[in-house]
């Protein structure tokens, strides 16, 4: 039996990767959302909270994990954000397994993973489409968020890989720079072309 096409979506903090991967969920696509699968395990009754309790005592509750503790805890410490991400990733990565078996009859699912590039994670995938929009534009966008400074703006930047260089290394750049019709027709062309694509 054949598998689905496997497309990766990632994209810098207010490219409108969110956006896009709605678009691809109103153009049929099972999406996968990897931030939206560990707030999941981290809630209320979440299955990581044992073993985040167990790491970090004190930052769970009945509310699930007390996110400004467990930060204040790994923000700056290497060893202890690896700690976090030890009990996180393989619980993502299982649950992905589980969307693409869940999905297997499907011709293209898709994996939103934010960090796709920093992280590692385009092993595995059969493309990668990363959302863009001009440095201007996304400047912009974070900073009407609440809360945000070009500070902290900076310090996201720094840890994230320069778009630049995500478009250089994608099959896939989608544009929201532009308008949200231009955007969603764009999206729709991908949808359309990859659910023609050979897979394994």
């Amino acid at each position: 039996m054949r598998r689905p096409f496997v497309l990766g979506l990632t994209g810098s903090i207010g490219m409108g990767k969110s956006a896009v991967a709605e678009m691809m969920r109103e153009a049929g696509v099972p999406v996968f959302d990897a931030d939206a699968q560990v707030h999941r395990l981290q809630g209320p009754g979440g299955a990581l909270l044992p073993a985040i309790e167990a790491a970090f005592p004190g930052t769970t509750g009945p509310a699930g994990v007390d996110r400004g503790k467990l930060g204040a805890l790994v923000f700056g410490d290497k060893a202890a954000l690896t700690r976090l991400e030890q009990i996180v990733h393989p619980a993502v990565a299982a649950a992905r397994e589980s969307f693409l078996i869940e999905h297997g009859g499907q011709p293209l699912v898709v994996f939103d993973i934010p960090l796709l590039f920093e992280k590692g994670h385009a092993a595995g995938l059969d493309a990668v489409a990363v959302v863009s929009a001009p440095a201007a534009v996304q400047r912009a966008r974070v900073l009407a968020r609440p809360g945000m400074t070009p500070e902290k703006f900076a310090q996201i930047l720094a840890l994230q890989v320069p778009d630049a260089e995500k478009r250089a290394r994608a099959d896939h750049v989608i544009d929201t720079g532009v308008t949200i019709a231009q955007t969603r027709a764009m999206v729709n062309d991908l949808v359309s072309l990859l659910r023609e694509k050979p897979r394994g």
